[in-house]
């Protein structure tokens, strides 16, 4: 039996950086580890996005939460908020779980506590008269799918040498991310599958834009992925096994000493901030934004998915870039690409369209948007281990750290994207215009922070 023997839970030893451990032994349960963390992480995302694709048909069966129209948008907006507060709540927590309980339990536990959402949410849609507060709490809960990332992560880079780590968090977080797309795309099919209502219930009447009506089970978005669930949960129960990296909580603590764990935190909400905020509130936009326009109106749910996907894709691609090229220029260029987007899109002004025809010019934009936030995400997870290449359990911890506070940017970008519109309205001309200003004034110092910090000749911490 080797050294790092698969037995119980935590492994005998891990050395990757030793070639001879790596190549006999190493390697195999580190691809084997992130092949099943990967597929569970997917679920993750797309448990955690499920709203962002619901929330556009809910008026259609009927849900409303305001008499007014500009209310009830307002507080549609903050139904999508809510995964992303309790997401970005729960990765603190999870960025002190690895070293406590190891991977095994809690990658497992996660897998499995997201059913209790799954099955909430889908009560709430076959109950006509659900509360509001219902709805928010299904929502709230629903942040299970995205808080566990902050224990996937700093996993990944305890299992790999740090000259892989780019490759693998790459490959984790980018096929993880694809869970946005998955729901954004199969949701819209699922839910009109009338075979399945044997096991999810009864369908309801679903009102078009035209006024045109026809079932559907909305409750199958939810629910089909509670099978899913159950056997990869099982499956990481037997499958996994844990990296011998123990810190109690107190001794976790010291990364907050560091500024630099600051400043990482600041790039990482400028990038997977944007990138889970936009997903998050993109098809509620392009309703918001453009749904007014009758006939011509786009259906959000045919575009929603393309913005995630792409971002996706670009993540894993430049992890393999930010491998051979270092995180800190690609992390500049992708700041400096999403600055340029925000002006884009308010010298355009299709964020206060006149015209249907604004929207191809909106969603190029947009899709640029999910392309540098993208690119950023893999390149700022290259620069972390780096950046803390001298204590690797903190560089690991960090990873946690940050996209704790990044999960956020659903509550973020979808409770502030409600407020400017609502506000906006008010005022006579509904605009998303003042919040782009702001993303892009925080953009601005985040990129300036890496340059000085990551970048330039002669800073603190190449990376």
């Amino acid at each position: 039996m080797s050294t790092a023997s698969m037995g119980g839970n935590w492994l005998k030893t891990w050395t990757p950086e030793d070639p001879k451990f790596w190549a006999e032994t190493g390697s195999r349960i580190a691809w084997r580890t992130l092949s099943l963390t990967t597929v569970t992480l997917v679920l993750s995302f797309s448990t955690w996005f499920i709203l962002s694709v619901l929330a556009v048909k809910l008026s259609g069966i009927g849900v409303k939460f305001a008499d007014d129209p500009k209310e009830n948008e307002r507080l549609m907006f903050w139904l999508l908020a809510m995964p992303g507060l309790s997401a970005g709540t729960l990765r603190i927590v999870h960025s002190f779980l690895i070293p406590l309980f190891g991977t095994r339990k809690v990658v497992t536990i996660a897998t499995l506590i997201k059913i209790i959402p799954c099955v909430g949410l889908a009560w709430a849609v076959m109950t006509p008269g659900t509360s509001y507060w219902m709805y928010m709490l299904w929502a709230f809960l629903l942040g299970f799918g995205g808080g566990d990332f902050s224990s996937y992560m700093p996993s990944t880079s305890l299992f790999f040498p740090k000259r892989l780590q780019g490759t693998a968090l790459g490959i984790q977080a980018g096929i993880g991310n694809f869970g946005v797309c998955l729901t954004q795309f199969v949701t819209p099919w699922i839910v009109g599958v009338a075979a399945l209502s044997v096991a999810t219930g009864a369908p309801q009447l679903l009102k078009t834009p035209t006024g045109s009506e026809h079932q559907v089970w909305l409750q199958n978005a939810a629910l089909w992925y509670v099978p899913l669930l159950v056997i990869f949960g099982v499956l990481c129960w037997f499958g996994l096994r844990s990296v011998p990296v123990k810190a109690s909580f107190a001794e976790q603590l010291d990364i907050f000493k560091d500024k630099h764990t600051w400043f990482c935190t600041i790039t990482y909400m400028m990038t997977f901030g944007s990138f889970s905020g936009f997903s998050a509130s993109f098809p509620m936009l392009i309703k918001s934004l453009y749904g007014g326009f009758g006939a011509g109106a786009p259906d959000p749910l045919k575009y929603a998915f393309l913005g995630p996907l792409i971002g996706s894709t670009v993540r894993i691609l430049f992890g393999f870039v930010a491998d051979k090229t270092g995180g800190a220029i690609l992390t500049q260029l992708a700041g400096l690409g999403m600055i340029g987007i925000c002006v884009a899109l308010g010298m355009t002004g299709v964020l206060a369209p006149t015209s249907a025809d604004q929207f191809s010019t909106f969603l190029y934009l947009m899709l640029g948007m999910f392309f540098f936030s993208g690119m950023g995400n893999a390149s700022t997870f290259r620069q972390y281990p780096l950046i803390f290449a001298h204590n690797p359990r903190q560089g690991a911890q960090v990873l946690g750290w940050t996209g704790a506070v990044a999960a956020f940017g659903p509550f973020v970008f979808s409770s502030l994207i409600g407020e400017t519109l609502a506000r906006t309205a008010a005022a006579g001309t509904k605009s998303a215009w003042p919040f782009f200003v702001g993303a892009a004034a925080f953009y601005a110092l985040a990129v300036a922070i890496n340059w000085f910090y990551y970048s330039r000749k002669g800073c603190d911490r190449p990376s």
